[in-house]
């Protein structure tokens, strides 16, 4: 069985690469001042594709594309964006600066025909969606929001607008080092059945292991690997 792939996430908040504590934007931690510094050492640890997240856009608080635009020049490897993207222009600008793949967090919700035209247009191996939820509602706006529209509501709607990727958030565990809840991954992954790509909570070997187990193809991971309790690169022996 092949191990799920891990997604190192760079969180940048202020133009710094940080973690937030359950996505509050006030309770953060600083982990490198420069986020391109952050993104080359888990490269440089054999990272193939790196996830960034812009806070600030996400928040409405400003924005960090010049930095995006920096790491996705000087990387060597495929970033995926997400944070803020809300209009088609906004995602097609993202793209043409080199991104991979743009994720769509709120407007997959708000305004569900944008995925289905950012689909038709860039393909799906360009477009992800990440749906971030308590429990399985989903949450909006930087996660300030509950939607009342649910994980499995949203779905069927996604898979027939042809999205391949699927990014799934527990936004009560992220960045807490709780490790995943079995029983929400088990849901999600019957909601889902194709690439699924989990996110918050995961901590140690322990949630690799019940990636694998659920069939989850991977998890883009933060905390765990900035503070050592997930070992990077991962081996599970």
């Amino acid at each position: 069985m092949s191990l799920p792939l891990i997604i190192p996430c760079v969180d940048i908040q202020s133009g710094r690469a940080v973690r937030l504590f359950e996505g509050d934007p006030d309770r953060e931690t600083v982990y490198f001042d420069s986020p391109l510094d952050a993104a080359r050492h888990w490269v440089g640890l054999g990272a193939s594709l790196v996830h960034l997240v812009d806070l600030d856009a996400a928040t409405g608080r400003g924005e960090n594309r010049a930095v995006i635009a920096q790491i996705t020049a000087e990387l060597g490897v495929p970033v995926e964006v997400g944070g803020g993207i809300r209009s088609r222009e906004a995602a097609g600008e993202l793209l043409r600066l080199g991104v991979q793949r743009v994720v769509i967090g709120t407007a997959a919700v708000k305004d569900p025909a944008m995925v289905t035209d950012l689909i038709a247009e860039h393909g799906p191996q360009r477009v992800v969606v990440s749906l971030d939820a308590r429990g399985l509602e989903v949450a909006t706006h930087g996660w300030a929001q509950g939607s009342g529209v649910m994980v499995g509501d949203l779905t069927p709607a996604l898979a027939d607008a042809g999205l391949d990727t699927l990014i799934f958030t527990d936004v009560t565990r992220d960045g807490t080092l709780r490790g995943l809840d079995r029983d929400l991954m088990a849901q999600v992954r019957q909601l889902w059945p194709h690439t699924l790509i989990v996110g918050g909570g995961v901590a140690n070997t322990d949630d690799v292991r019940l990636l694998q187990d659920e069939g989850i193809e991977g998890a883009i991971v933060g905390r765990a690997i900035y503070e050592g309790t997930l070992p990077y690169p991962v081996t599970l022996e």
